[in-house]
């Protein structure tokens, strides 16, 4: 399916199940409040995730790391497309003082994809997960990183921090790529979470994410499970895909709650240890509810 296929289907009627409540509570002003005097970015807000009521309402937040200034332009993210600026020097200590705040048990650190910089990030990375984990022994720490252009010294930079689980994202199946993901390959992706994978073993739980609705079919979405599960990812996420802007690439299809629930159950039966699928999941959303296994 090309772009202008895709751009022909008609705009669809939000259904009832993916229509949001938007909470007043005094924990979530408290977290927005606290987001802002630590001048911290969230993917939560860059990205308009539909779900940032509810986490910022339980006190949680996936932070976005290296600023808010991507250098790609995927077809289906809302964070800014344009030149980054420098690196803060501060940031991993702003992010670890949240995280203290918080009182988090178990956080979610991404970042916009930094192809400027030599390591595409990885270094900022690792001195995040370290300062996060300095001010808060215990904490869980899951990271959703970019595909650092699937250099070995930028994932062993990242992995040598140690984080509990590493997330990266397929996002959608191998046809749909090229329209969906700016510079990202598939093969790419399927790349790093096995290098990951190889070099962590079980001390470490890969992740990746799909968003469903953009014109993929059944057997293409279980081929992107098989790959995953070919390259020994552990966690898998499905969610409905949603257009953020008319700017964006539109929705295809809005895929039901049943059979989201049918895609779970394929999942489990490839063998994920842990599935959470639904129209609403992203890729943090209740990350919280897969327990790592203790050492």
């Amino acid at each position: 399916m090309t772009t202008a296929e895709i751009d022909l289907k008609p705009r669809q009627r939000l259904p009832d199940w993916l229509r949001i409540r938007l909470p007043n509570t005094d924990t979530y002003f408290k977290t927005r409040t606290l987001l802002t005097d630590l001048k911290l970015h969230t993917v939560c807000e860059s990205a308009k995730c539909p779900n940032h009521w509810e986490c910022w309402s339980k006190g949680t937040a996936t932070f976005m790391i290296a600023g808010d200034r991507c250098t790609r332009a995927c077809g289906f993210c809302a964070v800014s497309t344009a030149k980054p600026l420098a690196l803060e020097a501060d940031e991993p200590q702003r992010v670890a003082e949240a995280t203290r705040r918080m009182k988090l048990k178990h956080v979610v650190i991404t970042a916009v994809a930094r192809d400027d910089l030599a390591d595409g990030g990885a270094e900022h990375f690792r001195k995040t997960i370290e300062a996060v984990r300095d001010l808060n022994p215990g904490i869980v720490i899951e990271v959703l990183t970019p595909d650092f252009l699937d250099k070995d010294s930028a994932i062993e930079a990242v992995l040598a921090a140690k984080p509990e689980i590493f997330n990266h994202n397929l996002e959608t199946v191998r046809r749909l790529t090229p329209t969906v993901r700016s510079r990202a390959t598939y093969e790419r992706s399927l790349s790093v979470l096995g290098k990951v994978k190889e070099r962590s073993g079980d001390n470490l739980h890969t992740k990746s994410g799909l968003m469903l609705g953009l014109g993929e079919t059944e057997l293409e979405l279980f081929e992107a499970m098989e790959d995953l599960r070919s390259v020994q990812c552990d966690i898998l996420t499905l969610g409905q895909y949603l257009q953020p802007t008319r700017d964006h690439l539109p929705v295809y299809e809005y895929v039901t709650p049943a059979k989201f629930d049918e895609y779970r159950s394929v999942a489990e039966r490839m063998g994920f240890v842990h599935v959470a699928s639904g129209p609403m999941v992203r890729s943090s959303y209740h990350a919280d509810e897969f327990r790592v296994p203790a050492n």
